[in-house]
């Protein structure tokens, strides 16, 4: 079973958004951590499976989640529901490389707060789904 792990950063500000990264491949959790490290977020916990995420939501206190949507044999739609409910005002952005952007009801009722596609992440403007970065 796959567990959280707590990550520390020097960088990060203690009034930086706390961040979870949700997703199976190693690669792409270390990527989006630097890249969301450099734009003023503090990445405090990944997870690389679904039986993880709540336990490290419950854990590390995050203010928001980037979520795989395609967690190997397992649905982030259906993990996006389990960490809103269990925190109703956990600001969960999914994200894939599959083609969900027009699953506008899908991405809705999961509760999530919107969708981009991992390929536009370097370039999205995160605030208009987490709380704000930096000063």
């Amino acid at each position: 079973m796959d567990t959280a792990t707590l990550l520390s950063s020097n960088r990060a500000s203690a009034t930086a958004p706390r961040v979870l990264v949700v997703d199976d491949p190693a690669a792409f959790r270390d990527a989006a951590r630097q890249l969301l490290e450099r734009r003023g977020y503090a990445v405090v916990a990944e997870a690389g499976c679904a039986a993880s995420p709540l336990d490290a939501v419950e854990r590390f206190a995050p203010d928001a989640v980037l979520l795989d949507v395609r967690l190997g044999d397992d649905d982030g739609f259906d993990v996006c529901r389990t960490l809103t409910r269990a925190r109703p005002g956990l600001a969960v952005l999914l994200a894939s490389t599959g083609d969900y952007e027009n699953c506008h009801e899908l991405v809705a009722s999961s509760g999530a707060r919107g969708f981009i596609s991992k390929t536009r992440l370097h370039n999205t403007d995160l605030e208009r789904f987490w709380p704000r970065a930096g000063p």
